[in-house]
């Protein structure tokens, strides 16, 4: 269930953006995972969380403002990323997403938490979405609330 006071955040739509990533950058991520250069036309699967990330018209500091949370002390807690085509280099892709959820749990580790959960996806300049991820960020209360 929603956290009581921001039922308004399900559904919300971030500030679209684009980005387009060049050859140039895709050799060096490339040398910094020890992948081999990446081919001509197919950038690596890391890229689709990078471009998303990059390209949303909105900042992780920004997106945390949006649920009144400040950006220190979160943790970054998963990334589902899903893939249905190659991520080419020199071609700009459109970015949107929205916040799924933001709920409050309890764990025995962390104590009272804060759960953001938002998604983001990439589409092709044909308009056919190529990738998708599912993010999480989690916000430790601290006995602070």
């Amino acid at each position: 269930m929603t956290l009581q006071g921001y039922e308004h955040l399900p559904g919300l739509r971030l500030d679209p953006g684009h980005i387009a990533i060049d050859r140039a950058e895709a050799t060096d991520l490339a040398a910094v995972l020890g992948t081999a250069s990446p081919r001509t036309e197919q950038l690596h699967p890391l890229y689709a969380f990078i471009a998303t990330q990059r390209g949303i018209g909105v900042s992780v500091p920004g997106l945390c403002r949006l649920v009144g949370r400040d950006l220190t002390g979160a943790i970054m807690g998963g990334i589902d990323l899903e893939l249905f085509a190659d991520l080419a280099p020199d071609t700009t892709y459109s970015v949107e997403g929205e916040i799924v959820d933001f709920v409050r749990k309890t764990s025995s580790s962390l104590g009272e938490f804060d759960l953001l959960t938002y998604r983001e996806w990439l589409a092709a300049p044909t308009g056919e979405v190529v990738a998708r991820t599912t993010n999480t960020f989690i916000f430790p209360l601290g006995g602070e609330r």
